[in-house]
């Protein structure tokens, strides 16, 4: 009796392990067989506070995330890996974007009108730059707006 007791807090452990490696890995959105998808870079002025695996996002549908955030020329080149299904055209615009009033930061692509696509490893030239919020406050509240 004391043996198959055994056996089953065993069993039952062994499925609570895997199910938070399971959940771990899920929500974590890690990927062991490398990324799928497709790369694009896109140079902004400054990320404010853009982080590395934030979403990417067309029409408010996560279409997929930055993957490092680096200095190139004095400027923030994020590069961004797209879902392959996703085909950005040439005069597409990049944004950086808040969810809510402080939230967390993702990149926002308005898709262009342009018959010529972004190709693999591909640059998106036209960004817009990020609303720094502490620098409006200030101008607001010294009376400068």
């Amino acid at each position: 009796m004391e043996r198959r007791a055994n056996i089953a807090v065993g069993l039952f452990l062994v499925l609570g392990i895997l199910a938070l490696g399971y959940l771990s890995i899920k929500l974590g959105r890690v990927s062991f067989l490398g990324s799928s998808g497709y790369t694009v870079t896109v140079d902004f002025p400054s990320v404010g506070g853009l982080k590395a695996g934030s979403a990417v996002e067309i029409a408010g549908v996560e279409i997929g995330r930055v993957e490092s955030i680096g200095l190139a020329d004095y400027q923030a080149r994020a590069i961004l890996r797209v879902r392959r299904d996703v085909k950005l055209q040439e005069d597409s615009i990049a944004s950086i974007k808040t969810k809510g009033l402080i939230g967390e930061k993702f990149v926002r692509i308005s898709p262009g009108g342009s018959d010529k696509l972004i190709p693999p490893n591909g640059r998106i030239r036209e960004v817009e730059a990020p609303v720094d919020f502490e620098e409006l406050l200030s101008k607001y509240i010294f009376g400068k707006v």
